[in-house]
């Protein structure tokens, strides 16, 4: 592991090209608590650049040359061009820049006990966890999450001693610039794939990751995962394994049930021995995952088991992860981030779960490469839904290039199951679900763009002043 760049003298102005999202906003928020002066420029002010200014961070909206106030150090994001006029400037001044996930990777060297939690699904939800059960033990972690948790009143909290935790992100393989104390990998699965040739790549940078886990420190895994399993073999250091289907993991759940709201609880059990009962506040199978990889962490921590049980019990969800929006007309509206095929088919099962009386999805692909790569499997995800509305696909960093489109989706989708139609604009699909649901339903908005302002025109009740925004 190479020097931190961060413990240098000469590091105390930094500045961030695109500091309006979410982790780079949480990286330079962290930063200026630690004491460094801070500033930043992106493209549009929002909620969360106001948030930084009234913090006393410097925030200029747009890129310019004249930006560049002489810092020691510059950090820009994957979406941020060579031609950027900032980073031109930075560089032909020999500033030194670094990207988000060397960032972050130099912060953590600055924490002797720094948790990464890395898999294809489920990392938000599994670090909100493990940052609820810390703080329960009194353990005071610095935390930074892909999302927001209402606990700690956004993405970020900084802590006063020795323990980080953080999502560990496998894209463009940032977590290989991560060196962890705890390595957590929750499952491996083919996406990115317009970064990713195949599952066998994918399954290399894990393995990598898992061999950036510092002297003293362990791997955590899911043992009921094939794809993990496959790299056992190559991760030299300690594993602790857990799951529900393989019995020899060190940890497992047994006595499972669930309340009407589709909340799990269970006995927890440690090499076979049973420990405590966890009942959990959030519905899903795979939230019976994400908290033993939690309740792992936090035992190899030294979190007494009342701290663990607490915390679980103290997570309620995190933003755009099946959180309830509010109710229209006796209908829940729910919005989640899903994505991937996986994700979809777990949201939708613990949406069966709640007993609603018909389930109302209205999906967002994202980017056309995923969309192209996993055509078959999304039209198969969707069979626990009674109507699914696909939207237009969401673009992200891609460009289209005529090859996939919603329209095709649907179609895949009917062919499995029958139950989708193409809607293009959001205002059309917020009449179409207001002329047909009923009260006891639920609409889930899915995706990780931007359908979740579908349910926003529900809910405010602006149907016709909306249609001009969407």
């Amino acid at each position: 592991m190479e020097d931190n760049i961060l413990s240098s003298n000469k590091i105390r102005h930094i500045h961030f090209i695109g500091i309006g999202g979410i982790s780079m906003s949480g990286l330079a928020e962290i930063l200026a608590n630690l004491g460094y002066i801070i500033s930043g420029s992106d493209l549009k002010q929002s909620s969360i650049t106001d948030k930084l200014q009234s913090k006393g961070i410097h925030i200029n909206i747009g890129h310019s040359p004249g930006n560049i106030k002489n810092p020691d150090l510059v950090v820009y994001t994957a979406a941020v061009e060579d031609d950027n006029p900032e980073l031109v400037k930075a560089r032909s001044l020999n500033i030194k820049t670094i990207d988000r996930a060397t960032l972050l990777g130099e912060i953590m060297k600055k924490y002797p006990y720094s948790i990464g939690v890395s898999g294809t699904h489920g990392k938000t939800t599994t670090t909100s966890m493990i940052s609820l059960i810390m703080l329960e033990a009194g353990l005071d972690p610095t935390i930074h999450i892909g999302g927001e948790l209402g606990y700690i009143g956004g993405t970020t909290k900084t802590g006063d001693s020795g323990y980080f935790v953080t999502e560990a992100c496998e894209y463009k393989d940032s977590f290989l610039k991560f060196y962890p104390y705890i390595a957590v990998i929750l499952n491996i699965d083919l996406d990115h794939v317009d970064y990713f040739k195949d599952i066998e790549q994918i399954k290399d940078s894990f393995a990598n990751f898992a061999s950036h886990v510092q002297k003293g420190g362990c791997v955590i895994t899911c043992g009921d995962d094939s794809n993990i399993l496959s790299i056992l073999e190559r991760i030299s250091s300690p594993v602790i394994t857990y799951g529900l289907n393989n019995k020899n993991c060190t940890w497992s759940a047994k006595d499972i049930s669930f309340n009407d709201a589709g909340c799990y609880s269970f006995t927890v059990l440690k090499d076979g021995k049973e420990i405590d009962t966890i009942k959990l506040q959030v519905p899903g199978m795979h939230n019976i995952y994400n908290s033993l990889a939690a309740i792992a962490v936090c035992y190899q921590l030294g979190c007494p088991m009342s701290a663990i049980k607490n915390g679980l019990k103290k997570f309620t969800g995190t933003h755009r992860r099946f959180e309830l929006k509010g109710v229209f007309n006796g209908v829940k509206i729910v919005d989640d981030y899903a994505h991937h095929p996986t994700e979809i088919k777990a949201t939708l099962k613990a949406a069966k779960s709640n007993g609603f009386s018909k389930i109302w999805c209205i999906f967002q692909p994202h980017t056309y490469s995923r969309t192209k790569s996993f055509l078959n499997d999304f039209a198969s995800s969707f069979n626990d839904a009674d109507f699914v509305i696909v939207a237009d696909i969401y673009a992200a960093r891609e460009k289209d290039t005529g090859e996939i489109n919603s329209r095709i989706l649907a179609e895949e989708i009917n062919r499995v199951s029958g139950n989708a139609v193409y809607m293009s604009d959001f205002h059309s699909i917020a009449s179409y679900i207001k002329d047909n649901v009923s009260p006891g339903d639920v609409v889930i908005t899915m995706g990780a763009g931007d359908v979740y302002k579908v349910g926003n025109i529900l809910l405010n009740g602006n149907l016709a002043s909306e249609k001009s925004a969407v």
